[in-house]
């Protein structure tokens, strides 16, 4: 019997080099797998006759010689159906086209609402993913204790503090310090007002960091920071700024102002503004119904207020002189919620499932 298989085997790869066509594949496909004669099934009926010793044996040779062959008729006729039974193949003919991938869609949303933001003003700038706490927090009025500053809530990059003198301004009074993942934009609003340019409008777009995972966290996820200070500035200007983004960024062309969403501001404290909002949308998923990405009908996209006077000080400014406001959103979420998405957990635009990602 083995010698048998190792002749179909070779006889088989000898003939299926001389086919030409389609027809002779067919030929080809009945002399060796044909139900009645093949000469595959000749030799498989035969194992029956064999030692029960080595039936196992020969059947299991069989059975990879007929997935061989099963293999490479299917690849030839494939190969045969491109280029015509008689062997032509015309040249002429439009090729097939490669598919087109897109930008995803976090990269279209930050491309957007960079866009939206420079029509007023603001300056794009680029601030470190891996930062020093003092710029993550402690420039940022946060005290020692603050929970933000709890291993269960940031990334530490350092176990405790290292001997670090450059990277930190003099007026930090600190030769060491943790390096963080930063846990919000924020880290870049003292580092821009050290530049001494004012006044300033600047967006900082990042990557950040913090310990959740749920349909509306993921451990890395992006945020988009505004700060604006100049002289006379005040919670008007804030709100507006915030009003002119949600038109223009949550509704779909030619429905800004329209009546399907809702904005609300709720008093809140954060450390580094004062007085302190949380800014919260309609959920765009349930229509304010209420579902597991939004609970209850409104979903937290940001945080916003007016720069703590402490905060002026740590960048340099004269608090008596000049005031600003300041906000931070994230991309994800603010994208989740346009009209329309139904987006209804956040992991998802992170798990390359291509099913998903061609949808927009």
């Amino acid at each position: 019997m083995k010698d048998q298989l190792e002749s179909i085997k070779k006889d088989f790869s000898t003939a299926i080099e001389k086919v030409k066509s389609l027809a002779d594949l067919a030929d080809l496909e009945n002399k060796f797998l044909g139900r009645k004669n093949g000469a595959l099934t000749l030799a498989m009926k035969e194992l029956k006759n064999l030692p029960k010793s080595k039936i196992a044996e020969a059947g299991q040779a069989a059975n990879e010689i007929k997935k061989n062959i099963e293999l490479k008729i299917k690849s030839l006729k494939a190969e045969l159906s491109q280029t015509g039974s008689d062997g032509f193949f015309d040249y002429t003919l439009p090729g097939q086209e490669s598919p087109l991938g897109h930008l995803h869609l976090v990269t279209e949303a930050i491309r957007e609402i960079a866009a939206i933001f420079e029509r007023v003003g603001f300056e794009r700038m680029r601030y470190p993913e891996v930062e020093w706490d003092y710029y993550a927090f402690e420039s940022l009025n946060m005290p020692k204790d603050h929970p933000a500053r709890d291993e269960w809530e940031t990334f530490f990059i350092d176990k405790s503090p290292i001997s670090k003198k450059f990277g930190l301004p003099a007026k930090a009074s600190a030769t060491a310090g943790q390096r963080v993942l930063t846990p919000h934009t924020s880290n870049g609003q003292v580092r821009d007002m050290e530049r001494g340019k004012l006044p300033i409008r600047m967006m900082n777009i990042s990557k950040t960091y913090r310990r959740q995972m749920d349909a509306s966290h993921t451990p890395m996820f992006h945020q988009f920071e505004g700060l604006v200070i100049d002289k006379d500035i005040n919670i008007t200007h804030l709100k507006g700024t915030i009003d002119y983004f949600v038109k223009n960024f949550f509704l779909p062309a030619g429905e800004a102002g329209g009546p399907d969403r809702e904005i609300r501001l709720r008093p809140h404290h954060f450390q580094f503004t004062e007085p302190s909002f949380e800014i919260d949308v309609s959920c765009g998923v349930c229509g304010g119904k209420g579902c597991k990405l939004c609970k209850e009908g409104w979903l937290e996209l940001a945080g916003a207020g007016m720069v703590h006077p402490n905060v002026l000080k740590a960048g340099g400014i004269d608090p008596n002189k000049y005031s600003g406001f300041a906000f931070g959103w994230g991309v994800e979420r603010c994208y989740m919620m346009k009209s329309g998405l139904n987006i209804d957990d956040i992991r998802l635009l992170y798990k390359n499932d291509l099913r998903f990602l061609r949808q927009f």
